[in-house]
Order: structure tokens, then C-alpha cells, then sequence
């Protein structure tokens, strides 16, 4: 079952998706939250890890970050860290005022950037008592590895956005993907192309776009800085072995110390993990097995 709902997060409501078990359990279950990509929405992959965690009967939800998708928020597109912390943050405290919640047994999970915003939340939240990422990488760190000159001029026309802004001109959006491909394009950015702008994955609300002042904040922030102070909880972080992201995983976890764990899908690129079936289904029976041995 999928329940729309509403919840706030700083003085703003975002919308979100409760998942359901088909057949309800007596007492209050364990519940997770699910975190989407950056420039991604609700509807896409972390639908489907909520699902397949809904039919091993835990109650999971989904939602859009402030400022995308069907929350609010302004300007449109803003890529705030440090709010994306908040908003697992508060939808931890949404699921805390649910009858069907038990308060004590919850998860997070967060994918792709939010498998860089759920830890960085967690690290000071302890309400989330089981943490896992999939595909899980620090944004500006990303992006600083794509291009380090490209990311430092974006952070120096941060500030002149913002000016802008002021004077009441549009803000100014930075595309994360081109308009096409060809075979001279770059497979990670190949990758992303095949999910975020073809039939396989499209949708109209995930715009493909961040606001250009976002740039400031993400420059201050860092995912894994301090993920170490996530234990003695237990992190779980999944990765495919040929994702080119692989890397940021591989540093949490032997940053985290003993409580955490690395598992690979073999054969499994980054974007495989968000929809292929032969990849997810490994992927969801290994958190299956994880929340339900933390949150028992």
C-alpha cells in the first residue's frame, strides 16, 4: 500500500510517500526512511527499495527534498546540504508520531547523495537506529573529482547568483547532464543519461537541475568527515564492485571503524543499483537481513 503524506521540515511541508506492508502488523513495525538522489524525486528508485521493504513488512517512507519535487521551498532546484540533513532528521520525527511506528526501531537509508546525507545526519541524530546507503556518495566531492577547477569557478559564481537573485533576476540553474550523448561522452555521464532522461526512469518533476548558489553550501559540506561518531550503531553500505563511486564507500566504511560494513554487488555499476532487477534484488535482500537484525 502507498499512503500520500505531508510532513514539515524547517518551516516547510514536503511531500511524501508512506509504504505500507499489504497485510498489517498488530502491534507498531520498524520503519525506514528512504532518501532519493540529488535532482531525483520520490517516484523513482527509492520507490522501489521502499517497496521491496514494505513487502518484508516494514513501514517505509519516501519523500522530496525541500525545494524539488512536490515539496516546498524556494528557489526550486536549491541543493542544500545541511537542509537535506534536517529532512531525514524530521521525517524520522514524522514516523515518531505514527501509531503504526514503533519510535524505537528506525531505519534510514539513503541512495546515491542521500546515501551522503542519511550518514551525515545520523552521525548526531541517534533516533536512527540502523543506517545504510546504496550507491552512496558525497556530492561535492563528486563533483570535485569530475572536475576541480570546473567545481571551484561554480563556487566563485555563487555569490554573483545570489546577487542576482536579490536584484530580482531568475536564479540561475547549473544542468547535470547534457541535452544528448554519443560516443564520445563519458560513461558515468552515459549512465546517468540512460536513467534520469529516457523512458527507463523520466520523470517530469525531476528536472535535472541544481540552483547554482547551492554551490556555497555544498563546498562547506562533507558526507564522511565524521562518520565514525555513527557508531556504536551500525552502518551498512552497498556499492557495486564496477561503480565508479565505489571509492566513497570503501573510505566510510574504514573511516566508521568496526560497526560498519562494505558489501559489493558483483558486476553492479553505480545507476545498475538504482532500477536493475538482477543487481536491486541482492541489494534488498541484504538490507532486508541488516535492518532486520538491528531493528528486531
Amino acid at each position: 500500500m502507498k499512503t500520500d503524506v505531508r510532513f514539515p521540515s524547517n518551516g516547510m511541508m514536503l511531500a511524501g510517500h508512506l509504504h505500507t506492508p499489504d497485510t498489517p502488523s498488530a502491534a507498531p513495525s520498524p520503519a525506514i526512511v528512504v532518501g532519493h538522489p540529488a535532482t531525483g524525486v520520490k517516484e523513482q528508485t527509492a520507490a522501489i527499495y521502499a517497496q521491496r521493504l514494505a513487502e518484508q513488512g516494514f513501514v517505509a517512507l519516501t519523500f522530496d527534498a525541500a525545494y524539488q519535487g512536490e515539496s516546498e521551498g524556494e528557489p526550486r532546484g536549491l541543493e542544500d546540504p545541511f537542509q537535506r540533513a534536517d529532512d531525514f532528521r524530521n521525517a524520522v520525527s514524522y514516523l515518531t508520531t505514527r501509531d503504526d511506528v514503533d519510535a524505537e526501531r528506525i531505519g534510514v537509508l539513503g541512495i546515491c547523495a542521500s546515501g551522503g546525507y542519511v550518514p551525515f545526519a545520523a552521525q548526531t541524530d541517534h533516533r536512527m537506529k540502523a543506517v545504510a546507503t546504496v550507491s552512496g556518495v558525497d556530492l561535492p566531492g563528486f563533483f570535485r573529482a569530475g572536475d576541480p577547477a570546473a567545481f571551484e569557478a561554480l563556487v566563485a559564481q555563487a555569490g554573483q547568483a545570489r546577487s542576482e537573485e536579490a536584484a530580482g533576476k531568475p536564479v540561475r540553474m547549473v544542468p547535470v547532464l547534457p541535452d544528448s550523448i554519443d560516443e564520445s561522452t563519458p560513461k558515468a555521464v552515459a549512465e546517468f543519461f540512460d536513467y534520469y532522461k529516457t523512458p527507463r526512469a523520466q520523470h517530469p518533476r525531476s528536472i535535472g537541475a541544481y540552483a547554482l548558489r547551492s554551490v556555497d553550501k555544498l563546498a562547506q559540506y562533507d558526507s564522511y568527515a565524521e562518520v565514525d561518531k555513527i557508531a556504536p550503531r551500525p552502518l551498512l553500505m552497498i556499492a557495486g564492485s564496477e561503480a565508479e563511486t565505489l571509492p566513497f564507500s570503501q573510505g566510510a566504511v574504514a573511516k566508521a571503524g568496526d560497526t560498519a560494513e562494505l558489501f559489493e554487488i558483483e558486476g553492479a555499476t553505480h545507476v545498475d543499483l538504482y532500477d536493475r532487477d538482477e543487481y536491486v534484488t541482492p541489494a534488498a535482500v541484504k538490507l532486508t537481513e541488516f535492518f532486520n537484525q538491528h531493528l528486531a
